[in-house]
C-alpha cells in the first residue's frame, strides 16, 4: 500500500469519523480509570463510545470519508473495548474463566476473520457473499441483525458489570437476581441474552470459516 503524502495523510487523519474514532478512545480511557469508583459513570461512557461506533460509520458514508486507517482503527477500539471489560467481568465473578474464554473466542473469530479476508484479496472483513453459512450472510448483509447482536453483547456485559455483587461473585446468583428485577429489567436482560448468544455462535461459524479459508490457501499454495 502506497504510503499517503504529506499532504493527504493529516487529512485523512482529521477524517470527521477518525475524529469520532479518537473520542471514542478517549471515552474508554476515563470509563475504565474510573470503573471501581463510579460504576453509573462507567457504563455512561462505556455505551455512548460503543453508539458512537455507529455514529462514526454513518459519517464515513455521508461524507464519503471511509478509509482503511478509520476501519483498522475503529476494530481495534471494538475489540480493545470488549476484552477490557470482559476482563473487568471475570474480576468480579466466578467462573472468571468464562469471560476469559469470550475475550478470547471474540479477538480469535475476528482475527481469522480478518487475515482470510487479506489472503482471499477482499477489501475487508465483512465480505463473506462467497460463504456458504447463512446465519453469517444475514450477520454481515443485513445491518438490523449485525446491530441487535452488538449491542445485545455489550449491553448484557454492561448489566453484569452494574449488577455485580462483592459479597455474591456467582455468575449464576446474579443472573437469578436479575430476573427478579422489574419486567422492564427483566425484558432486557432476557432480550440481550439472546443477541449475545447469537453472537456467540456467530463468532464460532466466523472462525471456522475463516480457518477453513487458511487451509484452501495453504493448499492451493502447495500444489
Amino acid at each position: 500500500m502506497a504510503t499517503p503524502s504529506a499532504k493527504e495523510g493529516p487529512s485523512v487523519y482529521l477524517y470527521i469519523p477518525n475524529l469520532i474514532g479518537y473520542l471514542r478512545i478517549i471515552m474508554n480511557f476515563i470509563a475504565f480509570a474510573v470503573c471501581y469508583s463510579n460504576r453509573t459513570l462507567f457504563a455512561i461512557l462505556y455505551f455512548f463510545s460503543f453508539f458512537c461506533d455507529g455514529l462514526d460509520g454513518w459519517f464515513a458514508r455521508k461524507f464519503n470519508q471511509a478509509s482503511t486507517f478509520g476501519a483498522v482503527l475503529d476494530m481495534v477500539t471494538d475489540r480493545v473495548s470488549t476484552a477490557c471489560l470482559l476482563a473487568l467481568l471475570s474480576q468480579f465473578y466466578r467462573p472468571g474463566l468464562v469471560f476469559i474464554l469470550l475475550l478470547g473466542l471474540d479477538i480469535s473469530s475476528h482475527w481469522f476473520q480478518m487475515y482470510s479476508s487479506f489472503l482471499s484479496g477482499k477489501t475487508s472483513h465483512k465480505d463473506v457473499k462467497h460463504t456458504g453459512n447463512g446465519l453469517l450472510k444475514l450477520y454481515y448483509g443485513y445491518r438490523p441483525f449485525m446491530a441487535f447482536c452488538c449491542v445485545a453483547s455489550e449491553v448484557l456485559y454492561i448489566i453484569l458489570f452494574l449488577f455485580a455483587d462483592e459479597k455474591n461473585t456467582s455468575l449464576l446468583s446474579v443472573c437469578r437476581g436479575i430476573l427478579k428485577e422489574s419486567p422492564l429489567i427483566v425484558f432486557m436482560f432476557i432480550s440481550t441474552l439472546i443477541g449475545w448468544a447469537l453472537k456467540q455462535v456467530i463468532n464460532v461459524i466466523q472462525m471456522k470459516t475463516a480457518a477453513d479459508a487458511c487451509v484452501v490457501y495453504d493448499v492451493k499454495r502447495g500444489k
